[in-house]
């Protein structure tokens, strides 16, 4: 029997996560954290070194990438077995994996380089996996707008060679704090696709659906909230950073909510999702609550990879189709599937008793007793409700209207690679929020108390959202033309546009005046086309003279020697 390589490396990455989830629930109950200092390498006064710290934090956040990409190199064996390079793409996935816990693990900056640029080139590569034209195109704006964050890395680490190391556990008041503070939170928001970054995380969606399951959950786009949460003590020393960082999360968490609800592409439904709740992580940052931050972080990160299992596993079953208005009566056909996917949904909306609702309830609770103003909280309150009608959008367009899908073509759930998995997300979709909230995240903070009506606004909020899910969801399919608010709503307020054409359209223009005026035209003229025809008209002239003169060399030499031979016989 032939092991595929995804099996051996989906059991190796369950066996750590089983291996490691004892430390994780020794060092959150004993609060704990080791850093190890490893100098491997001393010349004077010049020594360099590696620091691994091990706490809470670390070894948890490590467990649960390393549970999801087990459960996601298992379902890969299924998804991606028609795939004559699954070795290649197994090794891309393992060194993915590899890099996040290299993020993870490693509190100094130079050495994080390691891990923030291992995401950055391997996300690149399987984003281009597909090699096309668009492909190469969702790839190229991941990578240019991930290099902003990390040159604000590399400026980070210039600015903290005045204080003499780059320890992020041991910083103090610093020379420069504000911009430091800056460049820190401008690699948190690019990594996290924060306004005005976000363009390149549905983009990334090109990419094969177990990587979307990967990257969307526990690796790439939490790579940026995880740098902020560990930097958090001293960020928050800064005067400006709370509000904006609060600003920015607030109008992407609404930007990408509405957005959702006009997308019909089931990956990129989920993509924006993805966003909407990297917003409500970094308002969580901007409430000062970076524990509520880091717990959302987790819960999420095991529905979210549910929810985009559940819709590989569609996508596999609807002849590779994404246009949820192409899809339906999919609960027919696949109805263990259409169980998960509407567990991860509600979790997703924040429903009781799931996970979500333990975290996103208390987020918004939270935000509720923050001193805020009345704008911020109509925000965030709306893209809730948006929350909650693009899930609502999801499942109705995909699992119950009516069937749109060739009446031939059949779904089955008979597929253990697929089955496993999913199964093992949903029940830590279900159970994750209570466990994690009763053992793991005590908040030992100050009693919050709100009123009835505070309490019960949440819920309120989603039903309306229900109600708006009902009026857009008609009028999405009813409507053929493309209106100006839709355009606006779908191109996620005119990013995407923003974000490629007018940054290269000068460059583009400029380029090819250029070729025209000087490749095609005058360096034609003066360069090597002007210099090779020169040099040829040269030739053809040295020839003809040459040619003539050959003539009247033999003519004269004829003549000569007539001439000498009549003298001869003359004498």
């Amino acid at each position: 029997m032939n092991i595929k390589s995804s099996s051996i490396s989906s059991f190796l990455l369950l066996l750590y996560s089983f291996i490691s989830f004892p430390f994780s629930c020794y060092f959150f109950l004993s609060e704990n954290s080791i850093l190890i200092d490893w100098t491997f390498l001393e010349i004077s006064t010049c020594f360099m070194g590696l620091t691994i710290l091990l706490d809470s934090m670390s070894l948890s956040f490590s467990n649960i990438i390393c549970l999801i990409s087990a459960c996601v190199m298992m379902f890969s064996s299924s998804y991606m077995s028609a795939d004559p390079f699954l070795k290649r793409f197994t090794w891309l996935i393992m060194l993915f994996v590899l890099s996040m816990n290299l993020l993870v693990f490693i509190p100094s900056l130079p050495a994080l380089l390691l891990g923030w640029d291992g995401l950055g080139i391997v996300s690149f590569a399987l984003v281009i996996y597909y090699q096309n034209n668009k492909s190469l195109g969702a790839g190229m704006i991941t990578l240019l707008a991930n290099r902003v964050g990390d040159v604000m890395i590399l400026l980070s680490i210039g600015l903290l060679s005045s204080i003499g190391h780059w320890n992020i556990s041991l910083l103090w008041d610093p020379y420069l704090t504000s911009l430091l503070v800056l460049s820190v939170t401008i690699a948190g928001m690019t990594k996290s696709a924060q306004i005005p970054f976000s363009s390149w995380l549905p983009a990334a969606m090109a990419a094969p659906t177990p990587v979307s399951a990967l990257v969307h959950s526990s690796t790439l786009v939490t790579a940026g909230v995880y740098l902020l949460i560990r930097f958090y003590p001293f960020l928050s020393t800064s005067m400006f950073f709370k509000q904006s960082i609060l600003f920015i999360a607030v109008l992407t968490l609404l930007m990408a909510g509405v957005g959702a609800n006009f997308e019909n592409d089931l990956k990129k439904v989920i993509a924006l999702s993805t966003l909407s709740q990297l917003g409500v992580m970094m308002m969580s940052l901007g409430i000062n609550m970076p524990k509520l931050a880091l717990y959302h972080l987790y819960t999420h990160a095991l529905f979210k990879a549910l929810l985009f299992l559940c819709a590989g596993a569609i996508i596999h079953g609807s002849n590779n189709n994404q246009d949820i208005r192409a899809m339906g009566m999919i609960s027919t056909q696949l109805p263990l599937t259409t169980t998960c996917l509407n567990i991860a949904n509600l979790s997703l909306c924040g429903a009781p008793f799931l996970s979500g609702f333990y975290s996103k309830d208390l987020i918004l609770e939270m935000f509720l007793f923050f001193p805020t103003s009345y704008i911020m909280i109509l925000m965030i309150f709306l893209a809730t409700a948006m929350t909650a009608a693009y899930s609502l959008r999801l499942s109705f367009c995909s699992l119950w209207s009516p069937f749109k899908a060739s009446p031939l073509h059949v779904k089955h759930e008979t597929d253990f690679y697929v089955s496993i998995p999913i199964y093992v997300l949903a029940t830590a979709a279900i159970m994750s929020g209570q466990f994690l909230q009763t053992t793991f995240l005590p908040f030992k903070a100050s009693t919050v108390i709100l009123s009835d009506w505070q309490k019960s606004t949440i819920i309120l909020v989603i039903l309306a959202g229900i109600f708006i899910s009902l009026i857009i969801w008609d009028a999405s399919f009813t409507e053929v033309s493309m209106s100006k608010p839709k355009f606006f709503a779908a191109t996620m307020w005119f990013l995407t546009f923003l974000s490629t054409q007018p940054i290269i359209k000068f460059s583009s223009l400029l380029g090819s005046k250029l070729v025209k005026t000087l490749d095609h035209g005058w360096m034609e003229i003066l360069g090597g086309q002007g210099i090779w025809s020169l040099v040829k008209s040269f030739n053809k002239f040295n020839q003809k003279i040459q040619t003539k003169s050959f003539s009247n060399i033999i003519f004269l030499l004829l003549v000569s020697v007539l001439g000498m031979s009549l003298l001869l016989s003359l004498s």
